[in-house]
């Protein structure tokens, strides 16, 4: 029988409720156990697939091509389940379901009502997640309610938990809840009042936590966690510090280490065999210990928020990792860059181009792209990013003066970039759409399939086949890549059926590395095994520093 854990917040949001559960999931996987994640969110939004990375941060997407929330990205990072859609649904999807069986009759003629059918539906996402019934059953889910507890957004969810820990028993589900304990300086002192009032706040519900996760800058101390305890009607053991630390690596053992996932095992009547979290510390010792330095320049117009780039982020850094290096990213905002600033790219020694959507900043990232491929500097392009040195490359090397995407100019002379109408999408069916089609649901997502181009950059890092996910609406005009090809860019990777270009790169006797992907190879990046093609650019870039440095040596 599956269990269930349940992971609330309180306080104030962004306290780190996904790594925390991820975390969890970790150790409890560490211990033998087949562990999945499931987050709600309460906003009404059918999908985070049309909001903004300022309002949601960065959209993660799974293999079946769901738009998700950032959180599973932590998921798929800290554990060996990969997610799916039906690991994160929202307000919105709740709604949309039951109002859609309201109007086939389902109800039978009842007044619909939250209490019980929007909670019943809750109920029934949570165990289609757990794969409950299914041959893709676990042994524990772990299931993340976003928000904060006292949202009345998040009320529907925190009443459907409590209803299902009500009916399974109290040995099949466990209650953990986030919060924070603030530093005041100018009284010298924590202040464990916030957290008095949050699980205040949730025993209303009807939900008594049986462990809390303290964050705080600093480790808390034992006579606060005593008073918490005290005040919470949760045990002293069940009242756990989390500190800010240098590294997300390092919460596991720190959880683990305060007998967390002990309290769980306990809690649940789960007879497993111990922890061990060996593979953590390595990974937290290669971190801590790097050989070399590498800066890359990340050029885009979401630098403001860097949840915009989590799972880029991440993948950098787990290449850093897999080469020895610590990785600093720096933010280019590209709505600043010009032929008169682009020279302030010179200092890197790499350059990234990322996704993104909208005419804005794409002229700075265009430029960013030009001065890679002309001096020499490693370049990866990332979906939008490899449209950018499409254009540019049109523009610059195919004599296709104009060149543009019809996403930024619609009457543009060369549309080397263009919307076409039909694909095929990851689950093997055909989509349509147009330019008066809806923003949500319109894009060509999941993971799909290509054949890779051999004697090419792409070709050694990934084989004869590539298979990564997509999130986007624009592809490389075909009409174009005989022009573009006869002019020296090579296209690696090209869908079969539809013919939609994939990665494009230079012929390494014209430049070290520079490589252009429509697909977004950060959501499968892992730190245990990184990712390939982040892996050979870090090296690449570190091979410039070593020719840069030389240079700059034998100049002096």
């Amino acid at each position: 029988m599956t269990k269930f854990v349940f992971v609330t917040g309180g306080v104030v949001s962004s306290l780190g409720k996904g790594i925390a559960s991820a975390s969890l999931a970790a150790i409890l996987e560490s211990r033998g156990l087949k562990v999945t994640l499931i987050k709600l969110d309460p906003y009404i939004n059918v999908d985070p697939g049309t909001m903004s990375p300022f309002q949601h941060g960065e959209v993660f997407v799974t293999d079946d091509g769901a738009e998700t929330d950032l959180d599973l990205g932590h998921y798929e990072r800290f554990i060996t389940t990969k997610m799916k859609r039906s690991n994160n649904f929202t307000t919105g999807q709740i709604y949309k379901s039951v109002l859609e069986k309201e109007r086939r009759g389902d109800y039978l003629g009842k007044t619909v009502q939250v209490i019980p059918h929007i909670t019943n539906e809750i109920q029934e996402y949570v165990r289609r997640g757990a794969g409950v019934g299914s041959a893709d059953t676990v042994d524990v889910a772990i299931v993340e309610i976003g928000g904060t507890v006292g949202d009345i957004e998040s009320l529907p969810f925190l009443e459907a938990v409590r209803q299902m820990s009500l009916k399974l028993g109290p040995n099949n589900t466990a209650f953990v809840h986030l919060t924070y304990v603030p530093w005041i300086a100018a009284a010298g002192e924590l202040k464990t009042k916030p957290t008095q009032h949050t699980v205040q706040k949730l025993r209303e519900i009807g939900i008594q936590p049986d462990a809390l996760l303290c964050r705080a800058d600093r480790r808390i101390p034992d006579d606060e966690r005593e008073k918490i305890s005290l005040f919470t009607n949760v045990p002293e053991y069940g009242v756990i510090s989390v500190w800010d630390a240098d590294t997300i690596y390092k919460v596991p053992r720190m959880l683990h280490e305060q007998g967390l996932d002990q309290l769980i095992c306990t809690k649940l009547h789960l007879s497993t065999k111990p922890a061990d979290l060996s593979r953590w510390d390595s990974l937290v010792h290669e971190v801590e210990h790097p050989k070399h330095d590498v800066t890359i320049a990340m050029c885009g117009k979401y630098v403001d928020l860097s949840d915009s780039y989590k799972s880029l982020n991440e993948a950098l850094r787990h290449a850093g990792i897999h080469n020895h290096a610590r990785i600093k990213i720096e933010y280019v905002d590209s709505e600043e860059l010009s032929p008169q600033t682009v020279d302030k790219l010179a200092r890197f020694d790499a350059i990234l181009v990322p996704g993104g959507f909208g005419k804005r900043g794409v002229e700075g990232k265009i430029l960013a792209a030009q001065y890679a491929r002309e001096h020499q500097v490693p370049y990866l392009g990332i979906c939008l990013g490899m449209q950018v040195a499409t254009i540019e490359y049109a523009r610059h090397k195919a004599g296709l003066t104009g060149a543009n995407s019809t996403e930024f100019d619609s009457n543009a002379q060369h549309p080397v970039i263009a919307l076409i109408d039909e694909w095929q999408d990851a689950d093997g069916s055909i989509q349509r759409r147009d330019e008066h089609s809806d923003l949500g649901g319109t894009m060509r997502l999941g993971a799909q399939s290509s054949d890779v181009k051999p004697g090419t950059l792409a070709h050694d890092i990934y084989g004869p086949v590539v298979t990564e996910r997509h999130r986007h609406r624009y592809e490389a005009n075909e009409k174009y890549l005989h022009q573009l090809e006869n002019a020296g860019l090579v296209v690696s990777a090209i869908t079969q059926r539809e013919k939609l270009t994939e990665i494009v790169e230079l012929p390494r006797e014209v430049h070290p590395w520079f490589m252009g992907v429509q697909f977004h190879p950060e959501f499968k990046s892992t730190p245990w095994e990184g990712h390939p093609l982040f892996k050979s650019f870090i090296k690449a870039a570190l091979d410039h520093q070593q020719r840069r440095l030389g240079a700059e040596k034998a100049g002096a």
